[in-house]
Order: C-alpha cells, then sequence, then structure tokens
C-alpha cells in the first residue's frame, strides 16, 4: 500500500510539475534493518524507470527511532551499512523522539530531545553520518506553546533551550510540530550564530593572515569556524557585509575553507 501511495503521489508531481521538485523529501519511518533500506533503493530504481527519471532522482531520508537502528544482534551499529546501502540516495538521518524513548522503555513523562537514551542515539548517528555529506536532524517536542499566558512561556523557553542544545551539540537541524514553535526556532538559532560570530570571525582572520592570537587554531578548526559563519549567513543571522568585514575575506574564500579548512 506504501508503495502504491508513493507511485500515484510521483505521477501526480510529475505530471504537476514536469519533474521532481528539487525540494521534494521523502522519509522512509521506522526502519529497522539495513534491507529495509535496501528495498527502498529498489523501489526508487522502479519508480524512476517507470517515470521516466534519471539514475538518482529519488532521494530519502531515514527516520532513526528503532533501538534496533543503534545496535544491531550482533553488537554492530547498523547505522553505517544503512547509509552504504542507500547508494547515495540518502540524504539525511533523523532521530525520532517518541518511537525511540517508548521503545527504551522511557515512561511517557520523561521521553525528551535531552535524554540520555536520545543522547547516546544521536552520538551514533553523529558517528555515522560524519564525513559523508549526509545531514544529521535532531527529534521534535511534544509541548505546545498553547494554553494560558504562562503555559505558552514555558512551552517557549523548553523549546528555545532544546534547540540551542542541538545546535551547540553540532546537530543543525530538528523537527517542529506546530507552527508556534517557529519563533523560538529562529529567535534561538538566530541568537546561536550572532553571539558568537565577532569571535568566530576575528579567529579565522588571525588564523588565515597569521595574526598574533591567544588562541592557537588548525586547519580544522578553522574549516569549523568558517563552516559556523557560513550557516549564520544562509539562516540570515547578519549579513555578508558584516561577514566580509570581520573576516577581510570574501564569501568564496569563506566557502572554500569551510569544504578544505585551506585559505587558498
Amino acid at each position: 500500500r506504501g508503495l502504491r501511495t508513493l507511485d500515484l503521489f510521483l505521477a501526480e508531481v510529475i505530471a504537476a510539475h514536469g519533474s521532481l521538485p528539487t525540494q521534494l523529501v521523502l522519509t522512509l519511518p521506522k526502519v529497522s534493518t539495513v534491507a529495509q533500506v535496501s528495498a527502498m533503493v529498489l523501489a526508487c530504481r522502479a519508480l524512476e524507470a517507470q517515470h521516466g527519471l534519471a539514475e538518482g532522482s529519488i532521494t530519502f531520508e531515514v527516520q532513526v527511532e528503532t533501538p534496533q537502528l543503534i545496535l544491531g544482534a550482533d553488537g554492530t551499529v547498523p547505522l553505517a551499512p544503512v547509509l552504504d546501502a542507500g547508494a547515495g540516495r540518502i540524504t539525511s538521518l533523523h532521530y525520532g523522539t517518541y518511537d525511540y524513548s517508548a521503545s527504551m522503555g522511557v515512561a511517557a513523562a520523561y521521553q525528551a530531545m535531552d535524554h540520555p537514551v536520545a543522547d547516546f542515539a544521536k552520538n551514533q548517528m553523529m558517528l555515522a553520518v560524519a564525513g559523508t555529506g549526509v545531514h544529521l536532524s535532531d527529534g521534535s517536542t511534544n509541548i505546545m506553546p498553547l494554553g494560558e499566558p504562562e503555559e505558552i512561556h514555558r512551552a517557549w523557553s523548553l523549546h528555545a533551550g532544546l534547540v540551542r542544545r542541538h545546535l551547540k551539540r553540532g546537530i543543525y537541524q530538528g523537527w517542529d510540530m506546530h507552527p508556534h514553535q517557529l519563533p523560538t526556532r529562529f529567535l534561538a538559532t538566530f541568537r546561536f550564530y550572532r553571539e558568537g560570530a565577532e569571535r568566530a570571525a576575528t579567529r579565522l582572520r588571525n588564523y588565515v593572515f597569521q595574526e598574533d592570537s591567544a588562541v592557537l587554531d588548525e586547519p580544522a578548526t578553522a574549516r569549523a569556524l568558517a563552516r559556523y559563519l557560513g550557516r549564520g549567513l544562509s539562516c540570515g543571522a547578519h549579513t555578508e557585509e558584516f561577514v566580509t568585514g570581520r573576516t577581510k575575506m570574501s564569501i568564496e574564500t569563506l566557502n572554500h575553507i569551510a569544504a578544505t579548512g585551506a585559505a587558498e
């Protein structure tokens, strides 16, 4: 039934747009084995052939919400084989807060993005995607900013803190369940990038131009600094003028450092 629905959906999208929109994202949920990802790849290939699409046109993200994907029966971590089985079609891994927590036996009142079982799973996910170009996304919170003003403010404070937490941990995406969570998503993200932009730009400038500094940075750190500034620029936390003015570098040079860690 799921494959039939996907086939009908793709047919309607292609008929309306002439091709697949570049922003289209498909999600493969509740994955528990590598074989399920292999089956999805076979389905994608068959659908591409049926609809006259180029090989690799259909990509998907994997929802990580079962313990079996974090630790296999043989003691290995199936996440890395999952990415390999995806044959270049997997764009991101997404943590499923509540399915995973429930599967681990966590009581409903304590199922949350910052629970220790969630951190362990996401640490494994971070290791799996490192250096692959596959994105990583944190889960969501089901505490909605609705009701009385005090309840709304409490939920907003919780959500903003969780967004900031996963940004600090190196996870730059997350899920939101309700439009009312978008204000705190934007505010927490903007604050994360704006409050550290001046220092990051100074450290990067000192590294590139070999200026005296109390911090001895290396190419890997320079790459991280450039990526931090680039992400802040992409989300609108600061402008190109700010970045180029503080770093004394062009955006092209910044992007090159973000990709390679080298200024030239």
